[in-house]
């Protein structure tokens, strides 16, 4: 239904305005690929919309103003890491107090027992162990999974995202084979040697998968968000607690982007019963920082582990993780926010956002969706997908840049790769309006030649 002519001069157009209204961040772009490989710090930050990234002066709430003194609303938040907002006081002072007294010494801080007591009443898991990202604790779960059942494999889903660990870069073929996920750089060995994958949503699949023998954990995402939101059907997951069960399989849930669902994540928010937990990012309130928690009797068994003599060599650690400051931002972030108070705030507005977004399509007769989970909201060219490679399938990558490039010309930041919305306790109903005003007026620009 989308003229492709009239929406690569939309995006011609797009572009042009990019580059006029931002020659700063045009400059530094140039000079930073003097020592920067393409330019960036990290790869997937060529990716931004625009023919350079943007580069930002500061950030505060749910804002942030770019070189060019251009300022933004920000529905990406660091894609969750900011989750509760940029620039929080807490956070901020909790850092400058713990760096004056020491920022890492290899031993446990007075913030450390606090912190774990707080995730266990958040998630319902009694122990926990903490870790620098997300990618490191998935890794350590991995590793305590094989070594506590004895078996090589694990499962996961197809197109998920689970940072990058390797046994988790991979995909199903046309032909049901696994396979590299596309982009995966250097795969350590052929993925189908270390994993096993099962769409999302389909019980027959992972019943079969388990059925094995060889499968020791089955990580996952309580609904995928890295290839965009994929809701679980109606009883799934109380249907994967029992299958993973009855093959003695550990279930371990990655709640990273998933608590935007509530304090607790999806865990919590959804009653569910994990034999181990993984978060991310968001606890850190910016600051990198991730932990996992454990069932009490995982946590049995893994205690022996830990106290082994040659525990430093396990594979699970890092001189950094745990340290002190990092502690320090966990420790303030969990005591003032992501608390239920912030979400009865977010989850209304992107309601609001949904809302919006789908009046929207409707009014322009587009064969659109939109999909909200909590606090998170995303759109899709097509109807709802329940399988990530139904999400894959379906991404249109200039549609995508389009949308994007309109967004941020007119003052709106979106989750690079997706078209999802993030929302803060410091976004406004007239924030999530003004996303709505734009997406109208470029669904408005896309439909104009019909």
């Amino acid at each position: 239904m989308i003229d492709r002519h009239h929406l690569a001069q939309l995006h011609s157009a797009e572009e042009q305005r990019f580059i006029d209204t931002h020659p700063r961040s045009a400059a530094l772009a140039e000079e930073a690929r003097t020592h920067l490989l393409a330019g960036v710090p990290m790869p997937w930050m060529t990716r931004w919309a625009g023919a350079f990234p943007l580069f930002v002066s500061e950030a505060s709430g749910a804002r942030f103003t770019d070189a060019d003194g251009l300022g933004y609303i920000d529905f990406c938040l660091g894609d969750t890491g900011a989750m509760a907002g940029h620039g929080l006081v807490a956070v901020t002072e909790a850092l400058s107090t713990q760096s004056a007294r020491g920022i890492t010494t290899m031993l446990p801080s007075t913030d450390a027992a606090w912190v774990a007591g707080e995730l266990s009443r958040r998630f319902g898991l009694p122990a926990w162990q903490m870790a620098m990202t997300a990618t490191d604790a998935n890794r350590f779960v991995l590793r305590f999974a094989r070594h506590l059942t004895n078996r090589p494999k694990i499962c996961v889903m197809d197109w998920c995202y689970h940072g990058t660990v390797d046994e988790t870069l991979v995909i199903l073929d046309e032909d049901q084979q696994v396979i590299s996920r596309p982009g995966a750089i250097g795969p350590q060995v052929d993925p189908s040697l270390t994993t096993r994958v099962v769409p999302f949503n389909d019980l027959d699949a992972l019943d079969a998968a388990l059925a094995h023998g060889d499968v020791a954990a089955l990580l996952m995402e309580p609904a995928l968000t890295n290839i965009g939101i994929v809701l679980p059907d109606p009883g799934y997951l109380e249907a994967v607690r029992e299958i993973t069960r009855r093959h003695e399989v550990l279930w371990i849930i990655d709640e990273t982007h998933t608590i935007c669902t509530g304090p607790g994540g999806s865990t919590a928010a959804w009653g569910l019963e994990p034999d181990m937990v993984v978060i991310g990012k968001p606890i850190g309130g910016g600051m990198p920082a991730a932990a996992y928690g454990m069932s009490a009797p995982v946590a049995e068994q893994v205690s022996a582990t830990i106290r082994d003599h040659d525990v430093d060599v396990s594979g699970v650690g890092g001189t950094l993780t745990g340290n002190a400051l990092a502690l320090a931002a966990v420790r303030a972030t969990l005591t003032h926010h992501l608390l239920a108070e912030d979400f009865a705030h977010t989850i209304p507005l992107a309601t609001r956002w949904t809302e919006g977004v789908a009046n929207a399509i409707a009014g322009a007769g587009l064969d659109w969706h939109v999909q909200q989970l909590g606090c998170r909201a995303e759109y899709w060219f097509c109807p709802p997908p329940r399988t990530g490679a139904q999400a894959a399938a379906a991404i249109d990558s200039d549609l995508d840049a389009f949308m994007h490039l309109y967004a941020l010309n007119r003052g709106i930041l979106l989750t690079p790769f997706h078209n999802m919305a993030l929302i803060s306790p410091f976004h406004s109903a007239a924030e999530v309006d003004a996303h709505t005003e734009v997406f109208a007026g470029a669904v408005a620009a896309l439909t104009m030649s019909r």
